[in-house]
């Protein structure tokens, strides 16, 4: 028996560091400034724990989206794949040239590029793509707050969220 609705359970799932984090501040707190001196110690490794567990999941919880997309997408041992109705494909981190986030498809399709095979199309919301959060934020010089801005906005292009050897002139600007 579930006391919660559907969406309210996908809501509290979504955003679950960060309310871990804001649950570890009050125990925190009350050992910072309740029983006295001894225990202000570990008060202050809750606080600083659970603040950090709020900025990490704040950002994941602003990358998850709806697990409803075609596909399911499997992150494994710095291999990405995806297994979809019509295509399907593994890329591996090590290689990948280019991340292009492309909203003119319907959903807004992930875009890995690696060189020699053809680019790989993933859906924002295919099952299991909150596991490419992690796989992103390793790429060396990727700007995670960057990529869930441009994640957010409306407009319908293609932006280059990171890419390993700049392509591109270097009048061009990447984002």
């Amino acid at each position: 028996m579930t006391f919660l609705r559907p969406e309210a359970t996908a809501l509290l799932w979504r955003w679950r560091e960060a309310l871990l984090g804001a649950a570890l501040l009050a125990p925190g707190g009350w050992l910072v400034l309740a029983p006295g001196w001894l225990l202000a110690l570990p008060g202050y490794g809750l606080l600083f724990l659970g603040l950090a567990l709020i900025w990490l999941g704040a950002q994941r919880g602003r990358f998850r989206g709806s697990d409803e997309g075609r596909g399911a997408v499997q992150v494994d041992e710095g291999q990405i794949s995806y297994f979809g109705p019509l295509t399907g494909g593994s890329v591996a981190m090590r290689e990948l040239e280019r991340l292009t986030l492309d909203r003119q498809m319907f959903p807004a399709h992930w875009k890995l590029d690696q060189p020699g095979q053809p680019p790989l199309l993933i859906p924002v919301n295919a099952a299991g793509s909150e596991a490419l959060f992690d796989a992103f934020a390793a790429l060396p010089g990727l700007r995670t707050e960057r990529m869930l801005f441009e994640l957010r906005k409306t407009r319908h292009d293609a932006v280059v969220i990171w890419e390993r050897a700049p392509l591109r002139p270097a009048s061009a600007l990447l984002h």
